[in-house]
């Protein structure tokens, strides 16, 4: 399939595609607005071998300063379907939210803890976003993604899941992006639905900050004996062995610690804020600080929930 490029821009800063509102440009950049935009582009663009990165609405990466080489997708196809017996079928590029909400107009459930999570189905699927103990990745059915040029459903089990990650986030990712997903939801009465959202976004409204975030910038901590040994967890995380990061970051002195326009969050530890045009570098720095603190501290390596896009081969983190 040959490439168009006459649908192509060039050199497009990512900082306002991304909620963190840093980063580089994009090589080669398009805005994909319908399904069969985004498989065509995708498809034509694997064939001429340019790499493809897909954003939705960029609330769990940081572009790198240096850019992002090939081609950056913006995802904006987001129709969503589900029929009476809960069956769900949605564009990647649909509001996570969105899809919650569509499902539960029609009484099914499984996705409250979707309220406030400022992002897309498929962003949701590729960390396998989750909380409450609840995991996006429970519901799917199949998805279609394109790979080697060609789109093709697979089963679940090719996204590899596991706490907050897939087959797509690690370093030797294959060369394959999502565009559609299938979900099968349970029927569930709508006021116990809603009850169960609301106070999930009253949660989120008491802890996440207004400036510019990625959202939770790292994994919680899964591991036993640290939620056994350390004070002022609650008795359901010690029983599930997770110990937040936000516990641990604010443990160690760092709420409102900053670094030049980054800075870790007052209200919740685990949010690393743009606060004064950060470049994501400061960001990274950041982030690189925290984790050898709660390192020095706890003997535990904290993993990122972002994701570092671009080239990052230069990186150095900034002496503090």
């Amino acid at each position: 399939m040959q490439f168009d490029w006459t649908q192509v821009s060039r050199k497009v800063p990512l900082g306002p595609y991304t909620t963190l509102k840093a980063g580089g440009s994009a090589e080669f950049f398009v805005v994909a607005k319908s399904h069969d935009q985004l498989v065509r582009v995708i498809s034509a663009a694997q064939s001429e071998g340019l790499d493809v990165t897909l954003l939705g609405w960029g609330s769990n990466v940081l572009p790198a300063d240096a850019g992002v080489q090939g081609l950056v997708v913006v995802n904006a196809a987001r129709c969503i379907e589900i029929d009476a017996e809960g069956s769900l079928l949605a564009d990647a590029g649909a509001g996570f939210q969105e899809v919650f909400l569509k499902a539960a107009q029609r009484g099914f459930g499984g996705l409250e803890f979707a309220v406030g999570i400022p992002g897309t189905l498929g962003g949701a699927l590729v960390s396998n976003a989750g909380a409450y103990r609840s995991n996006v990745s429970e519901f799917l059915t199949r998805l279609e993604i394109v790979q080697n040029g060609e789109p093709q459903w697979v089963d679940p089990s090719w996204m590899e899941f596991s706490y907050r990650d897939s087959i797509l986030r690690r370093p030797d990712a294959p060369k394959a992006v999502v565009t559609k997903v299938e979900m099968k939801l349970p029927e569930k009465p709508a006021k116990a639905i809603f009850d169960e959202a609301r106070e999930y976004q009253r949660q989120r409204i008491s802890k996440q900050p207004p400036p510019a975030s990625a959202g939770s910038f790292f994994k919680n901590v899964v591991d036993t004996d640290l939620a056994k040994r350390i004070p002022g967890l609650t008795e359901g995380m010690r029983k599930a062995g997770v110990v937040p990061s936000g516990f641990l970051i604010e443990a160690c002195g760092l709420k409102g610690f900053r670094l030049g326009g980054a800075m870790v969050g007052k209200k919740h530890a685990n949010f690393l804020l743009n606060v004064n045009e950060a470049k994501a570098t400061e960001i990274r720095s950041l982030a690189s600080h925290v984790r050898e603190s709660v390192h020095a501290q706890f003997s535990v390596c904290l993993e990122e929930e972002v994701l570092y896009l671009g080239d990052w081969s230069d990186f150095v983190p900034i002496s503090m």
